[in-house]
């Protein structure tokens, strides 16, 4: 299907040719697959998954959907003595794809949470961050989805509230 301005039509096949297939990485909280290009399933005794991408930088889902959950953000924000919220990661990069570290900065919109309430805003922060470490400290899960991304692939996913987040500064805006 074609979609007009920012979304992309979806390929029914990743760079290499292979048809792609539904995935599913997690179920239940526990890791339930992993994603293959034809390299790596080559050296692992597998069949491609169909997540491979331009370039030849090996496998990497795309267009992941995330399950909501019950919580909205209102009840997240309440149910938090100190805290962020974060609306927007921007210029997210892998750092060590093995351990899923990430390193990237918040954009559009970061807040103070005290005692239940939002305070006001606070200027945009760096961050280091395994990707596993940070939902494995998922403590609530919103009822409502968003859209994120559409060139290299979305996400549809809730709003998450995580127990703990590395942040190791503060940008300069």
């Amino acid at each position: 299907m074609w979609t007009m301005g920012w979304m992309r039509a979806s390929v029914p096949f990743d760079s290499e040719g292979v048809p792609k297939r539904r995935l599913e990485l997690v179920s239940n909280g526990v890791a339930a697959g992993v994603a293959y290009d034809s390299q790596s399933a080559g050296r692992e005794d597998r069949e491609s998954t169909g997540h491979a991408t331009r370039g030849g930088r090996g496998p990497a889902p795309s267009n992941v959907f995330c399950l909501p959950g019950a919580e909205t953000v209102d009840d997240m924000v309440s149910s938090t003595r100190r805290g962020l919220i974060v609306t927007r990661f921007h210029y997210v990069n892998p750092v060590h794809a093995l351990r899923t570290i990430v390193t990237g900065m918040t954009r559009d919109g970061t807040f103070l949470i005290e005692d239940g309430r939002v305070k006001g805003p606070v200027n945009n922060l760096r961050f280091t961050q395994s990707i596993l470490e940070a939902l494995s400290s998922v403590t609530a899960v919103g009822a409502q989805r968003k859209l994120i991304g559409a060139m290299g692939g979305a996400i549809l996913t809730p709003a998450l509230k995580l127990g703990q987040f590395n942040f190791t500064g503060v940008t300069e805006f």
